[in-house]
Order: C-alpha cells, then structure tokens, then sequence
C-alpha cells in the first residue's frame, strides 16, 4: 500500500553521506517491480521502501538528494523503472547503522551484458566516476551491490567467459576507486536463457575472492515475464543483501574495532 511520507525539499537539503553504497548491473538492480507488460508502473511503493530522511541518492546530474523510488528513474532511463532492491536494503541497514546518513549511488542500466561494464566502456566509466563523485565532500563507500548476469545467458561463450569477467570487474573497480578490499555483494541469477542459466550462476556462486559475498536470487517469485523480479521479491531481495552486509561485512568490522 502506498503511502506519502514528506521528504525534504531540495532547497532545504543538505545532508552528507556517511555511509555509501554503490547499486551497478542491469534491470533487476534497476528495477522492474510493478512495472507492467505496458511499460508502466503502478506507483505502488511498499512500508519497506519508503523514503527516510536518512537516505539518499546520487542523482545523474551528481546531486546528492532525497531517495525515492524509482532509485534508478534517471540513470536506466531508456526503460521504465520500478521497484527494486535498493530502498528495502538501505531502510534495514539504516535500523543497525544508527542516525548517520546511508548514500546510494545507482548505475544499473537493463539489458546490459558483463563486456558493457568492462574497463574503458562507458557503462564502467560511468560506475566509477559517480562512485568517486560520492566521496568527495565526505562519507565513505561500504560496498558494491552486483545484480547482473541475465544478458549472458544466451551463449556458451559469454556463460564461460563469465567467471573470469567478473573477477576482473571486482579487480579493476577496486584499483581504479582505491579500495583493495571494496567489499562486493553480487547476487546470483534466478531468470535467464535456459540454456546457460545454471552455468552463469555456477559462476557466480563459485567466485572465491576476498570480501566478495554471494545472494542467491533463485527462487524469488518473478514477473510473468519470467525475467524481472516482483515488487515483494524485490523488498525480500533488499533484505537479505542487508543480511549479508551486516553480517559478513559490518558485524566483522565492528569487531575488529572492539
């Protein structure tokens, strides 16, 4: 059920980021929850998506502001957005992250394969200009949030070479940004070609790199598309990145402060 919770306006606003988070791949990081086979969404936001004043984006422009969904409106903007993973995960990790201000940074564009986001390609640049934007006036990013894989499931070729691309995208993201041990929660795959699904989700669920964390998707409930997860998969989906987060990434480095 959607309900209006007041944000602030954008002339009153000026909170920073402490703690930034960047959401990249392709639609169902963007979201396409509750967006029908028309191409239209049905403006339905759940309790777990709602805006906070605590929560903010980095709009396309590089304005930090209110977050709201559709998060990523203005960045997969050849396509129409909805729900997705983003405002559910930043509203549960809020709750243990205290008063200090949660930073998103969108870059998901749908129907992008792993080669689009390679270094030197536009979609990559992109990802890691916006993420450098985000730390400039303070604030610190906490990890890359990965949901893509579907557009390489059509060939053999591109379902084998995944593994290595993506172990190569985790490389070279961390280098360029300056951060050897950017934790990275990828999610594995629950809709695809049939042909080469398993085989990407194989590569998913078997990369084995330091502070790189895996969210199996399969068994979310999907759209009748069979592509995009629904608004209440995509609310279920923010929370166990949220679980992953803070409990393999945020819970271990509060303990090595104590």
């Amino acid at each position: 059920m959607e309900t209006d919770i007041p944000i602030p306006e954008q002339d009153q606003f000026s909170p920073t980021p402490k703690h930034i988070f960047i959401l990249s791949g392709q639609s169902n990081m963007a979201g396409r929850g509750g967006v029908s086979k028309h191409h239209h969404w049905d403006g339905v936001v759940p309790p777990d998506c709602q805006p906070h004043p605590s929560i903010i984006r980095l709009s396309a422009k590089l304005n930090w502001e209110p977050a709201r969904e559709p998060l990523h409106c203005d960045i997969d903007s050849r396509k129409v957005c909805g729900v997705g993973p983003g405002m559910s995960f930043a509203n549960a990790v809020r709750e243990q992250l205290g008063s200090e201000c949660v930073g998103l940074v969108p870059c998901a564009v749908g129907g992008t394969a792993i080669k689009e986001w390679a270094r030197g390609q536009y979609l990559y640049e992109s990802m890691v200009k916006r993420s450098k934007e985000s730390v400039k006036i303070k604030g610190e990013i906490k990890a890359l949030l990965w949901y893509q894989g579907e557009s390489d499931t059509s060939s053999h070729h591109d379902a084998e070479a995944y593994k290595g691309n993506m172990e190569r995208l985790i490389h070279n993201v961390r280098e360029d940004l300056g951060l050897p041990s950017l934790p990275v929660i990828q999610v594995a795959i629950a809709s695809g070609d049939g042909r080469y699904m398993e085989k990407v989700r194989e590569a998913q669920l078997g990369i084995n790199l330091p502070n790189v964390v895996c969210v199996d998707a399969k068994g979310l409930a999907l759209k009748e598309d069979h592509l995009h997860l629904t608004t209440e998969a995509q609310v279920k989906l923010g929370h166990m990145l949220a679980d992953a987060f803070l409990t393999h990434i945020f819970a271990p480095s509060q303990s090595s402060l104590a």
